[in-house]
């Protein structure tokens, strides 16, 4: 069954909105007053003229060209995160900022006059000053979310399976430590169904349902958490559980997670749909879904990829039966790899390679990659995984609502949250808008709200000068 949202919290009829009682929707961040829109475009107009100063510099002066690119990244970039950041963060940005003017002055000294260096001082401290000035408030609001009024379940369930993740259930007694705060557990034993251990939960009379296993696991309660209208809480017990990393959960701590059921807030995220199953991170369909099907697959992933890959792109390799449409119309074929994720991944060579920004933007993220004749397929798809590989013609990256994918054989093979199936096709693939409640600790709501922050830039001042209020939640994961 397809979940659907329950707008009405099932165990307490006077919930407001499809919120628990007893936690309300607190206003965090008001709406700018007229003095923040002023010093938001301010911030701009004297950012604008900073960076015009020097670059007429570098133009007229070819020699302040390499002191220019390298310092004027450092200067602003740094001035950024003595805005926005705060204690050693805050610190290393202003840090990095005088660094990156030292460069800029330095290099520009012999060829400017006092007055346009002290110009440039000038402009940017004042810009750095009226945008720290602008985004105040919203800072201010970011401390206030881990003190959100905190809900706890009175009858919560939390389902184990023992053998994920090595043993992490056992291994930080998760069961002893849940029935210690008054979860009722659940430990998976051979030949028990999870999706109707789930659903038997519900029937006893479970107000919240947690999993303490993978993200297929997580996935499968999840829907039956839905189905039900209750939040879910996820315990990172598995072996990778991306969707736990990407809501900010310590994955070699799984019981970092239990305080969820004592002190947990509230909050949606999206889901995906691949037909009818639920997925939490992304359907991969061709090569990558060849090697999840391979045995011995979950217990070394990594060893069984680089082993498998060659042999399911190869040259006598046969192309796979997979067909789409990109979002202007151009039929796609045959392409070695189709990833669709629940919100976007960052493919680049960054630390935050394979994680995803957030999980509500309300679209799902499409990474196709192609191989022409005479390529190394092998080494190629991994380079585009491993983020090595840019601005190829070979890789479609973009995001959509919807997407469907098609075969000739009338059937694909896809790995869903790392679980190996086969669909019938043609398979539509679509995401569902903060479509899941989740109940996690109200520290990592905090922490992950300030990573969200750094993303913050001159487009969130540009909203504030137009008196747009920036959606907290947004920077929630």
């Amino acid at each position: 069954m397809v979940p659907t949202r329950c707008t009405r919290h099932p165990r307490d009829p006077r919930a407001a909105r499809g919120w628990p009682a007893g936690l309300r929707q607190n206003r965090l961040v008001p709406s700018h007053s007229k003095r923040n829109r002023y010093l938001a475009s301010a911030a701009l107009l004297l950012l604008g003229l900073t960076v015009t100063v020097v670059v007429a510099t570098i133009v007229q002066q070819p020699k302040a060209f390499f002191f220019g690119l390298l310092g004027l990244p450092l200067m602003l970039g740094g001035a950024w995160w003595a805005i926005t950041e705060r204690d050693m963060r805050r610190a290393f940005g202003g840090a990095t900022g005088a660094l990156g003017l030292f460069i800029v002055l330095g290099g520009m000294s012999n060829l400017m006059h006092d007055f346009e260096l002290f110009l440039i001082v000038g402009l940017l401290a004042a810009a750095a000053l009226c945008a720290r000035l602008a985004v105040a408030e919203t800072l201010h609001a970011i401390d206030l979310v881990g003190a959100l009024p905190s809900w706890r379940p009175a009858r919560p369930v939390l389902i184990c399976n023992p053998r994920s993740g090595g043993g992490k259930v056992e291994q930080f007694d998760l069961p002893g430590l849940a029935r210690a705060v008054g979860v009722d557990v659940v430990v998976l034993d051979d030949g028990m169904d999870l999706e109707q251990v789930a659903r038997d939960a519900v029937a006893r009379g479970a107000d919240c349902l947690g999993m303490a296993g993978g993200d297929g696991s997580q996935a499968l309660v999840a829907s039956v958490a839905i189905e039900a209208g209750l939040p879910f809480v996820c315990i990172s017990a598995g072996t990778r559980n991306h969707f736990a990393a990407d809501l900010g959960l310590d994955r070699n701590n799984p019981a970092q997670g239990l305080s969820a059921f004592t002190d947990g807030v509230l909050f949606d995220v999206d889901y995906g749909l691949a037909g009818r199953r639920l997925f939490v991170n992304n359907v991969s369909l061709g090569v990558y879904a060849s090697i999840v099907e391979q045995e011995g697959y979950r217990e070394a992933k990594v060893e069984t990829a680089l082993q498998e890959l060659p042999k399911v792109v190869g040259s006598n390799a046969e192309p796979y039966d997979l067909q789409f449409r990109r979002p202007g119309g151009e039929l796609v074929d045959g392409p070695l790899l189709v990833l669709v994720s629940n919100n976007p991944y960052t493919v680049a060579p960054t630390l935050n390679l394979g994680k995803r920004r957030s999980l509500n933007e309300a679209v799902l993220g499409v990474i196709s990659v192609g191989v022409d004749d005479g390529a190394d397929p092998a080494q190629f798809v991994a380079g585009v995984l491993a983020g090595l590989v840019s601005d190829d013609p070979r890789v479609l990256r973009f995001t959509t609502q919807i997407i469907e994918i098609t075969s000739r054989s009338g059937s694909v093979a896809a790995g869903i949250d790392g679980e190996s199936v086969t669909l019938p096709t043609p398979l539509r693939m679509r995401i569902a808008p903060k479509g899941l409640r989740l109940l996690v600790p109200a520290d990592t709501i905090e922490a992950v709200a300030h990573r969200r922050y750094r993303q913050f830039g001159v487009r969130g001042l540009w909203d504030i000068a137009r008196g747009r209020e920036p959606d907290l939640h947004q920077l929630l994961p």
